[in-house]
């Protein structure tokens, strides 16, 4: 009998020694951030706008470049991050098609400007402007017996991205063949503007001018 109440209050011990053991090994070495061109800071940046949580995607990568991962599926690129995709719409202009490293070179500029200009995270800057240069509203149009007739539709969130998107391209391609500024500067000064809800600017013009040829025709 001793010999047993012996092992039995044994077990226990060695059941201790083994946490014991587990806690003090010392665990895998923390990883570092994976900071946006080395400098900024992507899991800070929240989306407030609640129906566009799902489609402007801020996984942390240091260079926005997914050599083609999701352009196979229509809804796939909602995977890619937003960055790379305002990147892509920079490249859809006949001077910058498939000059992938001179529209990254762009958008690393106008994020330190806008951060040298507003001392915020740029971006926080951008998703601010995509939410606000987004239509919510568009038309489509009906036939009725061979007329044509204007509907306002909602917007899905996916194309409100899409949309605000390349309004932000179209004001950077436009407004740098008008003046001397370069691009980057244009494409700072732009994001600032819509991520303010500033009329004036051009992405959130046409948004406005889409909303109220829809509210037209209601």
């Amino acid at each position: 009998m001793a010999e047993a109440e012996v092992k039995a209050k044994a077990k226990p011990e060695a059941k201790t020694e083994v946490k014991s053991k587990t806690e003090a090994a010392p665990g895998a070495k923390p990883q570092a951030k994976k900071l946006l061109f080395n400098k900024w800071d992507v899991s800070e940046v929240k989306v407030t706008d609640l129906s566009l949580m799902r489609y402007v995607n801020l996984t942390p990568q240091i260079i926005p470049h997914s050599c083609g991962k999701f352009s196979r599926q229509e809804f796939n690129k909602a995977n890619m991050m937003i960055v790379e995709r305002l990147i892509n719409g920079l490249m859809q202009t006949e001077n910058n098609t498939g000059k992938k490293e001179l529209a990254i070179r762009i958008v690393r500029d106008a994020f330190e400007l806008i951060n040298k200009k507003t001392k915020r995270n740029p971006v926080e800057v951008l998703v601010e402007a995509i939410g606000n240069a987004g239509p919510r509203e568009e038309t489509v149009r009906l036939k009725y017996g061979g007329i044509n007739v204007p509907k306002a539709v909602d917007t899905s969130p996916m194309r409100r991205v899409d949309s605000a998107i390349g309004f932000l391209a179209e004001a950077v391609y436009k407004s740098s063949r008008k003046s001397k500024k370069p691009a980057f500067a244009v494409l700072a000064d732009e994001l600032i503007a819509a991520s303010k809800g500033d009329a004036k600017c051009y992405s959130v013009g046409k948004k406005e001018e889409k909303e109220r040829i829809a509210k037209s025709a209601r």
